[in-house]
This record gives structure tokens, C-alpha cells and sequence, in this order.
């Protein structure tokens, strides 16, 4: 049996997080080292690796993912734009195995990222 990510250990309870969203598909919290004044991390409650790992039968869940960035983003007035970003993959910054998006607001962004 596979040891649990930190974000399925939010998800279960099992560790605290500043969550600012949650639905039935997906759950949205602070992240504890933020790159923005607002950054926030957007995970599916079901579990899937990476954008490497989304199947078909992930459609409903991977779109809910963007309509509830969409309603939070409209919730915290971030009219001045943001920035969604995922990473696929270690050499991609991808630290943990969860699929996760980051929402991050707050400041201007250069141009291209990393």
C-alpha cells in the first residue's frame, strides 16, 4: 500500500490546512510557502498523480477543478488577473504526486515563468 501524499492527508483530516473551498470533487487551501500574496493550491479529492496520470474518466472532476478556480477567483475579487499553474512530473517542479494547480494573485507576473 502506497503511503498517503500530504494532500490526501488534507483531504482526510489528518493534517491541518487553511482550506478556503471545498466541494464534493475538489478542495482548495493555502499553500504554506506562498509565491504571491495569494496562492492557493486546488486539488481533486480524487486522487490522480499528475496531468500524466488524467483519464477519460476524469473529465467532470479535472473541469470542476477549473470552474471552482473560476468562482474563487470571483469570491476573493481578483479582478487584476491571476496565474493557474500546474507542474507535470519531477524535472517540471512537481513535488507532490497529487494533481494540484496553484492559483496565485497579488502581484504582476513576468513573462515566460521559471
Amino acid at each position: 500500500m502506497a503511503e498517503k501524499t500530504i494532500f490526501k492527508r488534507i483531504i482526510d483530516r489528518e493534517i491541518p490546512a487553511k482550506i478556503v473551498y471545498e466541494d464534493e470533487n475538489c478542495l482548495a487551501f493555502e499553500d504554506i510557502h506562498p509565491a504571491a500574496p495569494t496562492h492557493l493550491v486546488v486539488i481533486p479529492k480524487r486522487e490522480i498523480a499528475s496531468v500524466d496520470d488524467v483519464a477519460a474518466a476524469d473529465a467532470q472532476v479535472v473541469g470542476q477543478l477549473f470552474v471552482a478556480m473560476r468562482a474563487i477567483a470571483a469570491k476573493l475579487g481578483l479582478s487584476g488577473g491571476y496565474r493557474v499553474v500546474t507542474n507535470c512530473g519531477r524535472d517540471a517542479g512537481q513535488e507532490v504526486m497529487h494533481l494540484h494547480f496553484h492559483l496565485l494573485a497579488g502581484r504582476k507576473f513576468g513573462w515566460p515563468p521559471g
